[in-house]
């Protein structure tokens, strides 16, 4: 991570000294949004944003409350200093692997009577954050901190549940209720998206309370303790238009850089996994393991995950790692089998039996010498500070064993991925394992909501379940529309051999990208998503409601192109080509339809993209 201030910036940094006006402005470099920061004169802070002079955020409370003082009135301004704040950076996954960030940041210096609280605000050019630090010791009991967003504004929200796994729903008129962040609300020409960055062990998490278009935080923990100073997470306004929010890694740019030296190890892709294809009795069978093998080495996907039911103990069912499990496991020789097939092996491991430094230095440890890839963690379910710390410590522990992870029952990405590259992805959602409430209006939703702040694990391709919602285009149109750098592909063997342009277009797919466009979309309505990789692009999309024709915006693929796409047909799934100079491409898709595409540059004789 680089930060970078140029000579002509370093009078910014110097502090000013405190004047007699109480409203200071934060704006963007090179237009984007602007953060208005006030000071009433009770002494209680708040903060608006605004885009293009339209408001997007109204006049919204800051501050928080410890056990020494309540710091969200009685506060006066002591200083405050400017900067430019440049990074550049990469990623293992996301929507692009190479990062600029831009950024203003004021910091602004109160005090009440002898205790001190600094305000740090960032403007970007697709969103503004803000985060408070805190000298000294003692313990957090509340924030202020709330968003009070315009009237009339549409709302885009799941509620409130410990693993994030709540359906969006569209909202005119928001309940009272508990909700999840990330949320995300349309306000006039523009969208604004709640969100979070640098959550860790030091805090704990939020949720949102509204309560008439105000959206307050309140905390997992009633006391949040802390030593040697804290400094809290960022809340993060994403806003500007649909583009720019779906596109924004405002999230990952906040987030503090990597702390691995080393993430050559680190490798994602496409994941064959076996648990909606024959649930427990399949991962407790070496023999049907292998003919994932063999499927993934066919089609060269580089993994397969053995899902819940591997460690089961087999003489007394103890569902629970022991130290039984490496006298009677079958693993180190599903690993050698997957190793002379080109295939690596990942396993599904329930987190309590990972609870302590001691278990997981042995259990990690022996999964390392064993071979395994990358490991599933489960079950976590909590955002306390305690099961924070969990996080941060086994983060550690995985990366000293060179374990890429895949966390399920969990949080979702605060900026995860940024420091902890061997986060390949996050569950968090809503996802295919649902057998209600999954509708394709959610998945319209998740491009905007749950997907635009990291990697999401939904588990697509599961062609062979009754319940799923989309046509078979628009499930597999899934595989670019979400993003993940650990894909959990969950169809049946049966299910992707009676689809053969299915498995055609999922072997050429990949599960990392060099760039990310929204063509066309309206949450809970529809996406049209395009990912770059290399010199290739991968569009997919999908609808919810009614039939239509999707008209395709091509102008970004500069000269002559060949789109080949792969849509819903009478018998089955289609493939057409075209040769497209600008202009749009008309797809037609049926009800909750849609369909996936390859397009790479055009040369006389080319008919396929396929590789």
């Amino acid at each position: 991570m680089n930060v970078i201030l140029t000579g002509a910036l370093l009078a910014g940094l110097l502090t000013a000294p405190a004047t007699p006006t109480d409203t200071w402005t934060v704006k963007a470099p090179a237009g984007g949004p602007v953060a208005t920061v006030h000071l009433d004169p009770q002494g209680s802070p708040s903060v608006a944003v605004s885009r293009g002079g339209a408001a997007v955020l109204a006049p919204s409370p800051l501050g928080v409350t410890t056990e020494q003082a309540d710091l969200t009135t009685g506060l006066s301004l002591t200083g405050r200093s400017s900067r430019l704040a440049v990074e550049k950076y990469s990623t293992t996954a996301g929507k692009r692997l190479d990062r600029l960030s831009v950024m203003n940041e004021t910091r602004f210096r109160f005090t009440r009577g002898d205790v001190k609280l600094d305000l740090v605000v960032r403007a970007a050019r697709d969103g503004v954050a803000y985060r408070y630090e805190l000298p000294g010791a003692g313990a957090v009991l509340g924030e202020a901190s709330a968003f009070a967003v315009p009237a009339g504004s549409t709302a885009w929200l799941a509620g409130h549940r410990r693993d994030y796994e709540n359906p969006f729903i569209q909202y005119a008129d928001v309940p009272p209720a508990e909700y999840q962040l990330p949320a995300l609300f349309g306000v006039g020409q523009n969208y604004l998206l709640l969100a979070e960055s640098a959550l860790n062990g030091s805090y704990t998490g939020p949720h949102l309370v509204s309560d008439q278009g105000t959206y307050k935080i309140a905390l997992w923990d009633a006391r949040v303790p802390y030593d040697h100073g804290l400094t809290t997470p960022w809340r993060v306004m994403v806003t500007g238009d649909l583009t720019t929010v779906t596109e924004s890694t405002l999230v990952d740019d906040l987030a503090p850089g990597s702390r691995l030296a080393d993430t050559s190890w680190i490798k994602p892709g496409k994941v064959l996994w076996s648990w909606l294809a024959g649930g427990r009795s399949v991962q407790q069978s070496l023999e049907r393991q292998k003919e994932f093998v063999d499927y993934a080495a066919q089609h060269r996907w580089p993994y397969v995950l053995v899902d819940a039911g591997w460690y089961d103990d087999p003489v007394t069912g103890e569902r629970a790692w022991t130290d039984r499990t490496a006298d009677f496991t079958w693993i180190p020789q599903l690993v050698e089998y997957g190793r002379t097939h080109g295939v690596g092996i990942m396993v599904w491991l329930r987190f309590s039996d990972f609870d302590t430094h001691d278990k997981r230095v042995q259990r990690f440890g022996l999964l390392r010498q064993w071979g395994v890839k990358g490991v599933k963690l489960d079950f976590i379910d909590s955002e306390a500070q305690e099961r924070l710390q969990w996080y941060d410590g086994t983060l550690r522990d995985l990366a000293d064993n060179q374990l890429m992870v895949n966390f399920h029952g969990s949080t979702v990405p605060k900026g995860i991925n940024r420091t902890w590259p061997h986060v390949m992805s996050m569950e968090g959602v809503h996802g295919a394992e649902k057998s209600s409430n999954l509708t394709t209006s959610h998945l319209a939703a998740l491009p905007y909501t749950r997907n635009e702040i990291g990697s999401m694990d939904y588990t697509p391709m599961a062609f062979q379940r009754p319940s799923r919602p989309t046509s078979d285009a628009h499930e597999l149109a899934l595989s670019v529309v979400f993003e993940s750098g650990l894909t959990n592909l969950a169809g049946s063997l049966e299910a992707y051999r009676a689809r053969p342009e299915a498995e055609r277009f999922l072997d050429q797919v990949p599960t990392v990208w060099d760039e990310t466009r929204l063509l066309s979309g309206r949450p809970a309505d529809h996406t049209v998503m395009a990912r770059r990789s290399g010199d290739r692009w991968f569009i997919g999309a999908g609808v919810s409601g009614a039939a239509r024709t999707l008209q395709v915006p091509t102008g970004f693929l500069r000269g002559r192109w060949l789109v080949e796409v792969t849509r819903d047909g009478a018998d089955g799934l289609v493939r057409e080509a075209h040769v497209v100079h600008g202009g749009t491409l008309a797809v037609e898709v049926p009800a909750e339809g849609g369909f996936a595409a390859i397009a790479c540059r055009w040369r006389p004789g080319l008919t396929t993209c396929a590789r």
